[in-house]
């Protein structure tokens, strides 16, 4: 029986979306009633649309009778993540003509790294590329040639971006096809010792990054479960991979395989033959709940706190953060993932993934069961694996049991009651924190503020011993319209060596961390944001800020007469405005909504 929390939260985001929800899938049916689009076409605009095909496919295209399906392709042989995609075009065509269907990229997305851009400049596009991205993918698809689309993507904004620029087609059916994390390097823990001694200045840079490149070593995604190993939890739960697809590793037998079958299945659920499921029909507020349980119920990333406000929001579903944080009271935490435990995302789909977290969360009433997804009505196709039969994909059930509880559990017998992220509300506005890797003692922290308008400035005051002591570091002007809310991990390693010393530490920011938030507490997305004169704008130091996760409060200690008369700081240089690009993102900056509204510039509200 599905739990009554959860109808009763799925219920209030449908009534919130009613007339939002309502004008996209009107906008959806009316797309869908044009019929396959290439017969729409001029014989000039069709003969463009083909003149580079063969023959074959000339004559498929002409006769616009069999599927033909657009690649929107992420590929770039600089993100290790991305790096296996360049050669699924040729696969995905080979298995589609299987089928008597064609394919055609359609186009490319862009496809930046935040781990290669971490405290640059860069960075401060990174949040910004997601709509560029989704951009991108409505131009791919906008020619009308195609009957279905297959996005190809793995990493942090990629995803929600190829996502977000889909469902402006979602009168197509859309499949995702990643391309699996990396072989287990060193591990986690290892790694994130490595630099935690850095930071204090024990080891130079040559260990540095020889332990940085033992972890990151080869093709496939980081392993630890930040925003791109969250990004394909969510995609299989949502119904939009060929279950199981989400962690095999690159460059196996069963990989390929996999890839083909999305070709093969999305050529099956098309308009053109019996079996349509439009992507319109799979996005809805049910399969959206169940993309945030699982989301919570794992530990993933707080950056989706983000992202799938935004995601849905192009589907016409309003969510916020209450939504969020209610979901979290009821969801259980079930994985314990670097940086929420020592395991990498290999040893968490060896002992069972995420065929099993879905089976578990079904299992309790969790998810929304009678959902649509690209494999059919309801959601328990997605509790199956891949196994190769004959060179193809065949599906068995999984696993009843994880064959290793230290890092995932049933939902019946969970790490913890309740997931990894919470709502804090107070005079500063509103944040979200993730607590799952926090641990209870660190959970409650009241210190003096430390300020700061950049993470250089904590950086040069940490090595300079002017932290040495219970400390909330305060960084500000770091939120969307600031300067594009890069994330701030860089800083990780300086709180968290002041938190193991015994000092009492967190941290409250505009900005974002990023998918591998961790044991420091720390109230990120703050809105409203500096920049606006937000309340984060009139701290000083020395005024006294108290983090309760546990209450779910963030309240700066000063009397409010006397807070009212301070006037607001203001950024200290404009070296945000220029440089590496940043020059062509200001209209960005001016047009973007807030953290809780997802950060788009594509919905102010």
């Amino acid at each position: 029986m599905t739990h009554p929390k959860l109808l009763e939260i799925t219920d209030r985001i449908v009534k919130r979306s009613e007339a939002s929800r309502a004008d996209y899938l009107q906008r959806m049916e009316r797309m869908a009633g044009q019929g396959p689009h290439r017969g729409e076409l001029s014989c000039s605009n069709l003969a463009h649309g083909f003149a580079a095909c063969g023959e074959q496919d000339k004559q498929s295209l002409k006769l616009t009778e069999s599927a033909n399906i657009g690649i929107v392709n992420a590929y770039n042989d600089m993100l290790s993540a991305h790096k296996p995609l360049g050669t699924y075009p040729d696969m995905i065509k080979a298995a589609a003509h299987q089928v008597g269907c064609t394919a055609q990229v359609a186009g490319g997305v862009p496809a930046m790294c935040d781990g290669v851009t971490q405290g640059t400049a860069g960075m401060e596009l990174s949040l910004f590329s997601r709509d560029v991205i989704a951009a991108a993918t409505a131009v791919s698809l906008s020619h009308n040639m195609f009957d279905g689309a297959l996005c190809l993507g793995v990493c942090d904004k990629i995803v929600p971006g190829l996502l977000i620029g889909a469902l402006s087609f979602g009168h197509l059916p859309v499949m995702f096809a990643p391309a699996g994390p990396m072989t287990t390097g060193i591990s986690n823990k290892e790694k994130a010792a490595v630099r935690q001694a850095f930071a204090e200045g024990k080891v130079g840079r040559d260990k540095l990054l020889e332990a940085e490149s033992a972890a990151y070593h080869g093709e496939g995604t980081c392993t630890f479960y930040g925003t791109a190993n969250s990004n394909q939890m969510l995609m299989e739960v949502m119904g939009l991979h060929v279950p199981g697809a989400a962690f095999e590793p690159p460059g196996t037998e069963l990989r390929d395989a996999l890839t083909r079958a999305a070709a093969h299945r999305l050529c099956k659920i098309t308009a053109l033959g019996n079996s349509y499921i439009p992507m319109a029909k799979v996005v809805d507020e049910r399969c959206l709940v169940n993309a945030i349980v699982a989301l919570l119920a794992t530990g993933g990333s707080t950056n989706h706190s983000i992202h799938w406000v935004a995601i849905a929001r192009a589907a016409g579903v309003l969510l916020d953060w209450q939504d969020f944080s209610d979901l979290s009271a009821i969801t259980p935490l079930v994985a314990r993932v670097y940086p929420n435990g020592s395991a990498d995302v290999n040893h968490f789909h060896a002992a069972g993934g995420t065929a099993y977290v879905i089976r578990s969360l079904l299992d309790e009433g969790l998810l929304h069961e009678d959902v649509w997804t690209n494999w059919g009505q309801g959601l328990r196709h997605y509790t199956q694996e891949p196994r190769l039969e004959n060179g193809e994909v065949a599906h068995v059930e999984g696993v009843s049991e994880s064959a290793d509880t230290t890092v995932l559990r049933s939902a019946a017998d969970p790490f913890d009651a309740e997931g990894g992220l919470r709502l804090l509300e107070g005079n500063l506005g509103r944040s979200v924190i993730k607590i799952s890797a926090v641990a209870p003692e660190h959970r409650v922290v009241e210190a003096p503020a430390r300020v700061f308008h950049c993470q250089e400035g904590l950086k040069a005051a940490f090595e300079a011993g002017e932290l040495d002591q219970d400390v909330i570091a305060v960084v500000r002007f770091q939120g969307p319209a600031a300067n594009g809310m890069p994330e701030l991990h860089k800083m990780t390693p300086y709180l968290s060596s002041l938190q193991d010393r015994g000092f009492k530490v967190g941290l409250v920011t505009d900005g974002r961390m990023s998918g591998a938030s961790g044991k420091v507490p720390a109230a990120i997305h703050l809105s409203p944001e500096a920049l606006h004169d937000g309340p984060i704008a009139r701290i000083k130091d020395g005024d006294v800020v108290r983090l309760d996760a546990v209450a779910g409060t963030l309240q700066l200690l000063v009397p409010e007469d006397e807070f009212n008369t301070r006037h607001p700081a203001r950024r200290e240089d404009d070296d945000y405005a220029s440089g590496m690009g940043r020059e062509l993102f200001a209209v960005m900056r001016d047009a973007v909504a807030g953290a809780e509204a997802g950060a788009s510039v594509f919905w102010k509200h």
